[in-house]
């Protein structure tokens, strides 16, 4: 099953979500992230949080008591995080995140301090960039428009061990050690894959000014 969790900050334009959304199993909404969701003509399922950023309360209303799951402002989790949390107790194993760009920094930190843990999310739509997690073992094939920027980054405590193709720097060889960033590369031709031969990666994709779309 896929979950999308919507969360505050910038987020994708209503086109963008929308297509984001198709073929979703669960919606769960954290916070103002509701505000994201229904301004992009979805319903979700579930909506969590403190309520604290919400722009207005009374959209909750239109909810089932059951569906809303308030949490006090002093809580230990992130809207964020409880929304991903509730996507995986209703059964998805695959989760997405949709919003969490711009605004407050420490937020942005903090989504991307999920993709460090041992059941990360798989991908995240911040704005105009697609960000996916690439497991141990796992490949990454998509194709964007050609010249579009692809950064990588590891994941995890390693090692780390990564093998490209269709980018105009390879992977291949690679010395990575904690920290390390490859910013500002490039998909040559369009298509591109990479393979996290050891260790988790995260790839960020922009590709042309827009959201790079739901890749395959």
């Amino acid at each position: 099953m896929r979950g999308i969790a919507f969360t505050g900050g910038e987020g994708p334009g209503r086109k963008a979500l929308r297509k984001i959304a198709l073929g979703a199993d669960v919606l769960a909404a954290a916070d103002s992230g509701l505000a994201l969701c229904e301004d992009a003509g979805l319903r979700p399922d579930w909506v969590v949080g403190d309520m604290d950023s919400l722009d207005d309360l009374s959209r909750l209303e239109k909810y089932p008591p059951d569906r809303v799951i308030r949490f006090p402002a002093g809580k230990d989790f992130t809207d964020t995080e409880l929304a991903v949390n509730v996507l995986r107790e209703k059964g998805c194993d695959e989760v997405w995140i949709a919003g969490g760009g711009g605004g407050r920094l420490d937020h942005l930190f903090a989504i991307r301090s999920l993709f460090e843990r041992a059941d990360p999310p798989h991908r995240w739509f911040p704005g105009k960039e697609e960000i996916r997690c690439v497991r141990e073992g796992g490949v990454l094939r998509t194709a964007l428009p050609p010249g579009s920027l692809v950064g990588v980054f590891p994941l995890g405590c390693g090692p780390w061990q990564a093998e490209s193709s269709g980018l105009r720097w390879p992977l291949n060889g690679l010395v990575w050690e904690r920290g390390s960033a490859w910013v500002s590369n490039v998909a040559t031709q369009g298509p591109f894959e990479i393979h996290a031969a050891r260790g988790r990666l995260l790839v960020l994709m922009r590709g042309g000014g827009r959201v790079t779309g739901i890749c395959p």
